[in-house]
């Protein structure tokens, strides 16, 4: 079976790298970071674009591709850390008016949590009850189910959150949801990847850049070995569409997006640990994605129950 991208995928992501350019720059991300709410115009301009719409058949208004060029744009949303709940509502997107649009924002509840539920207008999922949790990414607002572990604050004065619409969901879409936010981890592990490399190349210390240290060359190398071992298992089991290649897929993703984070910071030394970089995002990000959908447990025992 040949992985290798056609020349309309690669097409394909080059399309949705150089749109993500114009709406969601480093200036918007800073900016998302220091006011966070979802940006709603944005949300549409991803509707507009066909984010959501890409797998709704044609004849229904969509764009009418598969799974393989789904991963592709949520790769490159990862890349760049666009924040809400871009999974769910490119899943709901076939099934829910307005969501291929980008009208409308959808969440849903996994593992008990629940992301940007106070600005989603549905969520899949009972959420009767939820609490308000602090989060580690300071753009991903989380949301506790009781009685599934964790540790929330007490809700807002007011009363707890409201509850929403609820929409039955399938295996299969489950299915989809973790694999398309492995492919966002595959994206942010090759972002942090190219970040060390290229701050290896700049920074100069005892007279030469510090690329040249063999202890950095290995850093930099071991990066980007997990980042292209994640990138293929994702590709690969969009194509096979395996319920033990997406497990699988998921522990490399969140291995290679978790570890590439730690390693750049250590690349970029005490520089890494400030707030200016974006280095501490990616790890944030990553940490919450990995708990959000199928967690490494879970995946170790899909994996192992079929050798």
């Amino acid at each position: 079976m040949d992985f290798r991208l056609t020349e309309d995928q690669r097409a394909l992501r080059k399309g949705v790298r150089e749109l993500l350019a114009r709406l969601f720059d480093r200036e918007a991300l800073r900016a998302a970071v220091d006011a966070p709410s979802l940006d709603r115009e944005l949300w549409r301009e991803l509707g507009a674009a066909g984010f959501f719409a890409l797998r709704v058949p044609e004849e229904e208004g969509g764009v009418g591709l598969g799974l393989p060029e789904a991963v592709l744009l949520f790769e490159e949303a990862g890349r760049v850390l666009v924040p809400g709940p871009l999974v769910a509502t490119h899943v709901a997107a076939g099934s829910l008016r307005g969501a291929a649009e980008g009208e409308v924002v959808v969440t849903d509840v996994s593992e008990g949590l629940v992301p940007w539920l106070d600005e989603a207008d549905v969520v899949l999922g009972d959420v009767t009850g939820a609490v308000p949790m602090r989060s580690v990414d300071p753009l991903t607002p989380l949301h506790k189910v009781p009685g599934t572990g964790g540790c929330a604050h007490p809700p807002p004065e007011g009363g707890p959150p409201r509850r929403a619409e609820r929409l039955p969901t399938t295996v299969s879409t489950e299915l989809v949801a973790v694999l398309l936010t492995a492919a966002e981890q595959v994206g942010s592990a090759e972002a942090t990847t190219e970040m060390a490399v290229s701050y290896a190349r700049e920074r100069e210390q005892f007279g030469q850049v510090i690329g040249g240290f063999q202890a950095v060359k290995h850093l930099c190398a071991g990066m980007l070995v997990r980042a292209e071992m994640a990138r293929v298992a994702v590709r690969a089991a969009a194509v096979t569409g395996d319920p033990v290649e997406i497990a699988g897929a998921k522990l490399l993703a969140d291995e290679a997006a978790t570890g590439n984070a730690r390693d750049c910071l250590q690349v970029y030394g005490g520089m890494g640990f400030t707030w200016e970089a974006d280095v501490h995002l990616h790890l944030k990000r990553a940490w919450v994605r990995a708990r959000l959908r199928l967690p490494a447990a879970r995946a170790e025992e899909v994996v192992a129950e079929q050798l």
